[in-house]
């Protein structure tokens, strides 16, 4: 009698691909997966091939509930970069070796520029041209620009013989398609990873406590901190900045950037979290960025494999700083135009790009405008005083949330509106209603901001803590996290913002 109450095509349909609900690590459905899934991957854990298929398996079908048939272009980049790989480390002629790599970035170079960039570049077009542009129905792929800088580092780590061709096609796979990092990263690097695969781990004690905790502090930055501020205030701030004062437009800016952070970085703590249970690490993806003294800094602790990447791939290639200051500049710029770039297709996110190339190049003039004063003066090096770190981080801060407005905002036109207001319409005396009418808001960005600013010992200890706890503990503790994240969570689930690059 149960089961003929059972809506048999509503259940099956749970479980086919629809672009409004993606499965993603905050919703139910993930939740009910992946228990099953970790029980079958236990008993699997001393058959190291059986797990490996299974694993890939169940990313393949993780990646198929976001991108439906384009899973089959990822296992396409599989086939390729194996096939290239193995062909790369065979080849001693130096034409040779180029022309592999040079294949591998037309592939993926290529499938981001139609997927990705081709409306783009085609209403630019159509702009100068003078006429309408009515853009194609390509529907983007979820995650490509990820496991393409994947693919494409995997290539020239081989091609610069860091790395040996992968010599198992089942340990490439999983390797790309690997579920928790698949989406929205880390960007995570074969060298890393591969070693890893190989050595067939199991998850220790200590592994399993730490992923739980990760899990738990990234949900509670996506649903508590990040979801809550979007729906309740940031969105309403960027969509109509005209109809609010230059002090709540200064909020919506530092309302967006923690945000992002919390989004961004909670992802990154549940994928962190979940390889960790399945016995894997990943390399952190950030480091308390807004605690950065300088524009150089905060791009050493934000979205770190990015920068990384951005670095090893692209900066150092164009030259680095193997050149004149001047070429220099431009390597600099360059990268960071393109790294705007990649985040996608919108001209609003090159300026934000070229405005972080110019911070970071500004910064390197005055800072080698010190070192000279310093030198002339032969002064000995001497600890920075607290006023001058709190003004560095002060303006740093302030300089990253309002360039970050360009990454926000829907149009030159908003950016605009929320310039003027802030710096023409500023009106300070609206703060105490400001603070009465988004009370919950202004708690929970406070509370965001202290816990970010918090010295790292303090996580550590809440770590080691909860490390420490009796397994009854833990699961009052994790019982409570939930709790919270059903009281506060949206009516609708709301997608991580990185789902989308």
């Amino acid at each position: 009698m149960i089961f003929n109450n059972i809506d048999i095509d509503r259940l099956l349909s749970l479980f086919r691909f629809d672009q409004y609900n993606p499965l993603l690590f905050n919703t139910g459905m993930f939740l009910f997966l992946f228990v099953g899934f970790l029980i079958i991957y236990q008993l699997l854990r001393k058959h190291r091939n059986l797990k490996l298929i299974f694993v890939i398996l169940f990313s393949l079908y993780f990646y198929y509930k976001s991108s439906a048939e384009y899973c089959f272009i990822l296992l396409g980049v599989c086939i390729s970069d194996y096939v290239l790989g193995i062909g790369l480390g065979r080849t001693s002629n130096q034409l040779g070796r180029r022309l592999y790599v040079a294949a591998n970035v037309i592939i993926n170079v290529g499938m981001l520029t139609y997927f990705k960039y081709f409306n783009l570049i085609l209403d630019t077009i159509y702009h100068f041209a003078d006429k309408e542009f009515d853009p194609l129905n390509i529907i983007l792929p979820a995650g490509i620009s990820f496991f393409t800088f994947r693919s494409i580092s995997y290539i020239v780590d081989i091609y610069r013989k860091v790395i040996p061709p992968c010599d198992n096609f089942l340990d490439y796979t999983f390797y790309l398609t690997f579920f928790p990092p698949l989406l929205a990263g880390p960007v995570v690097r074969a060298k890393d990873m591969l070693p890893q695969i190989k050595a067939n781990p199991i998850a220790t004690h200590a592994m399993i406590s730490e992923g739980l905790f990760l899990i738990m502090c990234g949900l509670v930055k996506k649903v508590i901190v990040a979801d809550f501020l979007s729906e309740n205030f940031v969105d309403r701030i960027f969509d109509n900045p005209a109809l609010y004062s230059g002090f709540e437009n200064l909020m919506g800016a530092y309302g967006f950037l923690i945000q992002l952070y919390c989004d961004f970085s909670g992802y990154t703590d549940m994928a962190i979290g979940i390889s960790l249970l399945l016995g894997y690490r990943l390399l952190d993806n950030f480091r308390s960025p807004f605690k950065s003294q300088s524009p150089t800094e905060f791009w050493h602790r934000w979205h770190i494999s990015l920068s990384t990447w951005l670095r090893d791939y692209i900066y150092i290639p164009l030259g680095g700083n193997r050149c004149s200051k001047t070429r220099k500049n431009i390597n600099l710029m360059s990268t960071m135009l393109i790294g705007g770039l990649w985040h996608g297709a919108s001209w609003m996110y090159v300026i934000w790009g070229g405005l972080q190339g110019a911070f970071l190049v500004g910064h390197k003039a005055v800072k080698n405008i010190g070192n000279s004063k310093k030198d002339t003066q032969k002064t000995d090096i001497v600890k920075t005083p607290r006023w001058r770190v709190f003004l560095n981080i002060f303006l740093t801060f302030n300089l990253i949330a309002l360039s970050f407005i360009f990454f926000r905002a829907p149009s030159m036109e908003a950016v605009r509106d929320m310039f003027v207001q802030i710096f023409t319409n500023f009106h300070i005396g609206v703060a105490p209603q400001f603070v009465t009418g988004y009370l919950m808001v202004v708690l929970i960005m406070i509370g965001a901001y202290i816990m970010h600013y918090a010295p790292e010992r303090l996580t550590g200890k809440m770590q080691n803590a909860f490390h420490a706890a009796p397994l009854i503990i833990q699961a009052l503790i994790l019982a409570i996290v939930i709790f919270l994240i059903i009281q506060t969570r949206q009516s609708d689930i709301m997608p991580f913002i990185y789902f989308q690059y």
